[in-house]
């Protein structure tokens, strides 16, 4: 689990090897995400985008922007959280993500970006 706090908006991160939807063979390796973000800050915030840097053991990376995530803006009240769970695909069994979002402050319309931390992928028997 991996976990940063920017301007009070907490981010945790646990990513998974999906071997049912893998095929190794053909160098394709799916990992699975889940993402919890909490708001700890005095101030309601919404979700307005997101900006991933997608890393795979080749050295390609692949940058994904866009609106929201996985078709939602959650806002969050202070003590509030939202969990979603997300995919990635890679060419190889070892790679890692890092990325932002971009939030919004509701009572003045600020604008500010939290970090996702940086976190890996990675296939379990590529760990032995």
């Amino acid at each position: 689990m991996d976990t940063k706090t920017t301007e009070g908006v907490k981010v945790t991160v646990t990513a998974n090897y999906l071997p049912d939807y893998s095929s190794p063979v053909q160098q394709h390796f799916v990992f699975a995400y889940k993402i919890r973000i909490e708001n700890h800050s005095e101030f309601t915030v919404k979700l307005l985008r997101r900006h991933w840097h997608i890393h795979d053991a080749t050295g390609v990376v692949r940058e994904v922007e866009g609106e929201g995530v996985v078709g939602q803006q959650p806002v969050l009240e202070p003590g509030e959280m939202h969990e979603y769970v997300s995919g990635c695909n890679l060419k190889t069994g070892i790679g890692k993500m890092r990325g932002t979002y971009l939030m919004e402050r509701m009572i003045d319309g600020r604008q500010f970006h939290v970090s996702i931390p940086e976190f890996t992928l990675v296939v379990p028997y590529k760990l032995n």
